[in-house]
Parts: C-alpha cells; sequence; structure tokens
C-alpha cells in the first residue's frame, strides 16, 4: 500500500528487518564512562535484551541507537547505512518508554495515529492500519476508547500498538513492563515474544529484570559499569556464565571458594566436586551454586552425584516452593529450592537437622574468582 501527501511517497507495505552494528561505541561524561568501547552485532529479526544493574549502561546504549544522545566515540549501522548522526525522525525506529507516553487528551485510535500523522501518511491510510496494529496487540475494537478508561496493561498495548503502527524495522523498548504488577508483567512477556514472532522486527530491550531476559530473548547482552561482560542465548548465558559477575547475576546462585584438587575437580572443605565442563586454566576459583540445580541426597548419594554435607539453618516458604538454607560442613551458609508439596517438604530436616545435598557433575559450574 502507498500512501501520497503532495511530494512525500511512504510504502506501507511490510518491512524487512533490519540488522544493527555497534561499533566501538563509548559515551563519556567527564571521567565518567557511561558506555566504554562498546561492539555488539544484532542481526535482522532477533530479540535482543540489554541486561544489567543500575548504571550498567544499558539505557545509554538504547538512547544511542534511537538517536536521541550522541556517543563520544564510535559508530551505529542499520544495515549497510551508518546512522550515526542520523536525528530520531528519519531512523524509522518503533520506540515503547517505560511510563507508556501516551497523549492523555487523545482516543486509543489517535494515539496509536499519531507516527502515521508524524510522517504525513494520507489520513485515508490511517484506519486499516491502526485496526491491523490493534488486533495485533488484541486490542481490536478500541479505537474510541478514552487513556483514562484503560488498565495499565492496555495502555502498555497501546505503547505497543503505536510503536509498530507504521512497520519500523526496528523496535526499542526501554523497561516496558516494569511499571506492571508481576502476574500482568509474566503475562505481558509471553505475549511480547509471541509478538516478535508474528512480526519479525529486529527488537533491543533493555531490562534489569534476569526472568524476563530469559524468557524473551533469542540473545542477552549482559553490561556492567559501560563495558559488555557476556552476550550469548539465555541457555548458555544461564548454564556457562563467563565470569563472577555473570554467575552472581543471573538467577539464584551463592558462590563459594573452592580449591583446584585436578583438572575436572574442586574441593570445599572435605568434599570433592567434579565438573565436567572446563576449568578456569588459572587463578582462583569459585562454585556457583544454583538454587535450583542442588537436590536433597541421602548421605550414601546416588552413583555419579557431588555431594555436600550440611545442617538446615533455616526454612522460608515462598508458595510454590521452599527456600531451605544450610550450613555447609567446611563452608559458608548456601540456598537452595526446594518444591513445596507433600513430598517436598517431606525431604528437609528440621532446622539443626543434618542434610546432604546432590550436585551432578554437568550442573557443577566453576568460574574465575576475578571479577568479570
Amino acid at each position: 500500500m502507498l500512501a501520497r501527501t503532495n511530494d512525500v511517497v511512504h510504502d506501507m507495505t511490510e518491512n524487512a528487518s533490519v540488522g544493527v552494528s555497534i561499533r566501538g561505541l563509548s559515551v563519556h561524561y567527564g571521567a565518567f564512562r557511561a558506555l566504554d568501547n562498546v561492539s555488539l552485532d544484532i542481526a535482522p529479526g532477533e530479540f535482543m535484551s540489554l541486561l544489567g544493574p543500575s548504571g550498567s549502561g544499558k539505557t545509554s546504549l538504547l538512547s544511542i541507537l534511537g538517536g536521541f544522545a550522541a556517543p563520544s566515540a564510535g559508530s551505529i549501522w542499520f544495515g549497510d547505512a551508518d546512522v550515526t548522526l542520523t536525528p530520531p525522525h528519519r531512523r524509522g525506529i518503533g520506540v515503547v518508554f517505560q511510563n507508556y507516553a501516551l497523549f492523555p487528551h487523545m482516543t486509543v485510535g489517535e494515539n496509536v495515529a499519531f507516527p502515521l500523522r508524524a510522517r504525513r501518511i494520507a489520513k485515508s491510510a490511517w484506519r486499516a492500519e491502526v485496526r491491523r496494529a490493534l488486533d495485533l496487540v488484541e486490542l481490536g475494537g478500541f479505537e474510541e476508547r478514552s487513556v483514562a478508561q484503560l488498565s495499565g496493561g492496555q495502555r502498555q498495548r497501546v505503547a505497543l500498538a503505536r510503536a509498530i503502527v507504521f512497520h519500523p524495522k526496528l523496535i526499542l523498548m526501554d523497561e516496558p513492563l516494569s511499571a506492571l504488577d508481576k502476574q500482568l508483567r509474566e503475562s505481558m512477556q509471553i505475549e511480547l515474544r509471541a509478538l516478535h514472532g508474528r512480526l519479525g522486527a529486529t527488537t533491543v530491550y533493555v531490562t534489569h529484570d534476569q526472568r524476563e531476559a530469559l524468557t524473551m530473548s533469542n540473545r542477552i547482552a549482559v553490561l556492567k559499569a559501560g563495558r559488555l561482560v557476556q552476550v550469548d542465548t539465555p541457555e548458555r548465558l544461564y548454564e556457562n556464565p563467563q565470569n563472577r559477575f555473570v554467575a552472581s547475576f543471573i538467577g539464584e546462585a551463592t558462590l563459594v571458594p573452592v580449591q583446584r584438587v585436578g583438572t575436572d575437580c574442586v574441593s570445599i572443605g572435605s568434599a570433592v566436586l567434579r565438573s565436567t565442563r572446563s576449568l578456569p586454566a588459572s587463578g582462583p576459583l569459585l562454585i556457583a551454586l544454583q538454587t535450583e540445580k542442588l537436590v536433597v541426597a541421602s548421605p550414601g548419594g546416588e552413583a555419579g552425584l557431588n555431594l555436600l554435607s550440611g545442617v538446615v539453618a533455616d526454612v522460608i516458604y515462598q508458595g510454590e516452593s521452599l527456600r531451605v538454607f544450610a550450613q555447609l560442613e567446611g563452608g559458608p551458609v548456601i540456598s537452595f529450592r526446594q518444591p513445596s508439596h507433600h513430598a517436598g517438604r517431606g525431604q528437609i530436616p528440621q532446622r539443626g537437622g543434618a542434610i546432604t545435598l546432590g550436585l551432578h557433575p554437568s550442573d557443577t559450574i566453576i568460574v574465575s574468582a576475578e571479577d568479570g
């Protein structure tokens, strides 16, 4: 479909997604480096999450991708085009903000149509495009509703519809679900994942929520203090953290110092643990004891399991699971999760009782004690 206004012609057909190349990007504010020599390639159609704690540089990176801030050094490429100095309105991007940024005096339909008006799309083309966008976010028939009548989840969907109504090749999202309650946020994560599958647009998503990034992404870029520390698929990021920071930041894990006792073995006190993974070549080591990988075992243990002995220090009921804290023999207090059903509860001794924990060698994750 072509929509013509005076001498401007806009192609309203489905656009192919675009690859993004970030090359040597840095942002300096005096001596402070918000981003420090960041390079990253994002494939066409990929859902890439930028994950990190507050101050890690993820929002700064998104702002530069959108053209809302300028880098101190480096370049941004959309496909073969250098867009480093291109203003936001010429980048062809859809943006979803954390606070929705809807116009309260406009109807839902007028909000969604706003990018079409800004791009001087003929009014005759608006209705079909707005309907299509609202249908995609499951808000068909809401065109005449006031924004004030909508729930938080519905407002977020309107913001999404506005971002996709003009068929952008790239969609940027800045923590768009952070204001929603837990249940709605988790539901929206699944819906956003499905929407990305239908649209196929390249998507860059900023979040500090590890589970959100793991749920939605094709790949995750983890940032710390303005630098990329690991870029990987959700599974590899979780199962194969490359350093101490990633191991501690992704999921729930207790990091415990261990001694190297062989090419594939480490020890905690008198307990020797074997790993099927390659150990770091040198330096002090840590084991990342992920809460869901530890299981209650008999003192004799299942054949092949690594065994850790300890004493139950505390048990906290958290609904679907129990979080159990155990004082390891020759080590610190660690925690693990146990299902809260009858059988699961029955395996946990009273506080002060002896307990044996099992860890499979393939789940025995050893990382360098040096920070990433």
